[in-house]
C-alpha cells in the first residue's frame, strides 16, 4: 500500500498508521529516527506477506491507511511535540484510530496530549524494560525516560499498566507510587490474574521489552525480558477497547542482520489487526 500525503482518505474507524522520526530526546544512543523507514522496508520487501498469524490479510483489508511519516524537519523541543500532538489530534478528529511509529519514547507524550483531549481519563497499556518515570533525566524533562511521568503528572490519563518492567530504580518506583501506576514487573510474570480494562485502552510498545537476544536492534539492552512469542501472546489475548497505539525504540543502527526491524514488523501487523478489531 502506498502512503497517503492527506486525511483526506479516512473515514471514522479506519486505522491510520503514521511515523514519528524523532529521537532527539534518546539519552545513550540516536537513531530511533530510522525506525519507520526500516520497518516500512520490511513490510513492503516481499520476505513475507501481509497476513496477519490469524489469516487476515491486510493488503485486502481497506479500512487502513500508511499516511507516512509526520515532517518534523526543522523541528526540536515543545515545537516538534506540538506537531505531533496536532497531527495525531487531527487523526483522531477524523475519527480514526492511530498507529504510530516511533522514533524513541518520548513522542508518547505528545501523542497522550491528543488523546487525552479526546479520550479523557483513557487506560495505558506499556510494555517496556523501563518505567520511563523520570521526573527529568540528565537536566532533560522531555527525555524518552519521562514520558510517563509527564502523562500522569498532567492528568492525561486515568490509569497506567506498566508490563515487563526489569530496572525500575528507586525514584521511579516512588514515582509509581505517587502516580498510582500499575507495575508488574517481569519477575512476576505472568501474573495470576489476566490484565483487564474498562474503557478506551492506549497501548505503547517499546520494542526492549523482549530480550535482546529477541530484539538487539534497541539502544539500551536489558536481559530477561518477553520472548517475541510471549508479546504476540499477549496482545492477541487483549480484550479491551483499544484506541490507538504506538510502537517505538527500534534502533536500525544495532540490527545489522534486520532481525530487530522483522520483529517490528510483525508486531506492526498485530497491532493494526488488533486495532481493526
Amino acid at each position: 500500500m502506498q502512503p497517503t500525503p492527506s486525511l483526506d482518505s479516512l473515514s471514522p474507524s479506519m486505522v491510520a498508521l503514521l511515523g514519528v522520526p524523532l529521537d532527539e530526546n534518546s539519552s545513550y544512543l540516536r537513531g530511533a529516527a530510522l525506525a519507520p523507514a526500516a520497518i516500512r522496508q520490511v513490510l513492503h520487501s516481499g520476505s513475507g506477506n501481509w497476513c496477519c498469524e490469524d489469516g487476515f490479510d491486510l493488503s485486502r483489508e481497506p479500512a487502513w491507511r500508511d499516511l507516512g511519516d509526520i515532517d518534523l524537519a526543522g523541528a526540536s523541543g515543545r515545537e516538534a511535540f506540538n506537531l505531533i500532538s496536532s497531527k495525531v489530534e487531527g487523526l483522531l478528529t477524523k475519527g480514526a484510530r492511530p498507529l504510530l511509529l516511533g522514533g524513541d519514547h518520548s513522542v508518547t507524550y505528545p501523542i497522550l496530549e491528543a488523546f487525552a483531549r479526546i479520550h479523557p481519563g483513557l487506560s495505558i497499556l506499556h510494555l517496556d524494560a523501563h518505567p520511563d518515570l523520570y521526573n527529568d533525566l540528565d537536566g532533560n524533562p522531555l527525555s524518552h525516560a519521562s514520558p510517563f511521568a509527564r502523562i500522569m503528572e498532567n492528568g492525561l490519563a486515568g490509569h497506567l499498566v506498566q508490563v515487563g518492567i526489569r530496572s525500575a530504580t528507586a525514584h521511579q518506583r516512588e514515582q509509581a507510587r505517587r502516580f498510582g501506576v500499575e507495575m508488574i514487573e517481569m519477575r512476576d510474570w505472568p501474573q495470576a490474574q489476566p490484565l483487564k480494562f474498562h474503557g478506551p485502552v492506549y497501548l505503547s510498545l517499546d520494542l526492549d521489552v523482549c530480550d535482546p537476544a529477541y530484539a538487539p536492534g534497541v539502544s539500551h539492552h536489558e536481559p530477561g525480558g518477553f520472548s517475541s512469542r510471549q508479546v504476540l501472546d499477549l496482545l492477541h489475548s487483549l480484550d479491551c477497547q483499544l484506541v490507538g497505539a504506538d510502537l517505538v525504540e527500534l534502533n536500525p543502527g544495532r540490527d545489522p542482520s534486520g532481525i530487530s526491524a522483522a520483529l517490528a514488523a510483525k508486531l506492526t501487523k498485530e497491532l493494526l489487526r488488533k486495532l481493526l478489531n
